[in-house]
């Protein structure tokens, strides 16, 4: 029964772990460089991520400087940004990519903490769908005779507060985005 705890806590762990990743390439004002994470580059006909194509760097609080070690990739960077949903107009100077984000206005703002409370409720959904999969899965070991009817009672309680604790970190991690979001 523990092992089978252990199992559902990881999966509801997981589930934070893809909200903090998600945050991560949500642009608050500042550069951050993850928000490329997810830009793919044609590179011999291959998408290739973009941290693997040259240096990303952040010289200043509002700018990223995308080095490729090829010059010829510098067109095929571009595009990949120009096409991405990041909204920013790349600068390409023949030798490097700079990125510089504007400051976001009040009503994208509010978009964004939008967006970050519902990636925030998706999560939320996840971890529920989790704690009702143990806790199906305890009551299938209960009616075949694997664990007692008060062993079945405890693994949902127990269940039940793994999955009040993880909705509290999603809580946690929406507020505190929010707040760097909405602090100009």
């Amino acid at each position: 029964m523990q092992e089978k705890l252990s199992f559902y806590e990881d999966k509801m762990n997981k589930s934070l772990e893809a909200l903090q990743n998600e945050y991560g390439s949500i642009r608050a004002g500042r550069a951050n460089p993850h928000v490329l994470d997810k830009l793919k580059v044609d590179y011999y006909g291959t998408p290739t991520p973009l941290q693997q194509v040259g240096n990303i760097s952040v010289p200043e609080a509002r700018m990223i400087v995308i080095q490729p070690w090829e010059k010829s990739l510098l067109k095929a960077i571009e595009k990949a940004i120009l096409t991405s949903d990041l909204g920013i107009n790349p600068t390409n100077d023949g030798t490097c990519i700079r990125l510089i984000f504007p400051e976001l206005t009040e009503e994208r703002r509010k978009e964004l903490a939008k967006d970050v409370k519902k990636k925030g409720e998706g999560a939320k959904v996840a971890i529920r769908n989790i704690r009702r999969d143990a806790n199906d899965t305890f009551k299938k070991m209960e009616k075949g005779g694997e664990i007692s009817e008060d062993d079945q009672k405890l693994a949902e309680e127990k269940i039940q507060k793994l999955t009040d604790k993880m909705i509290e970190k999603v809580d946690k991690a929406v507020e505190v985005k929010t707040k760097e979001i909405m602090t100009v």
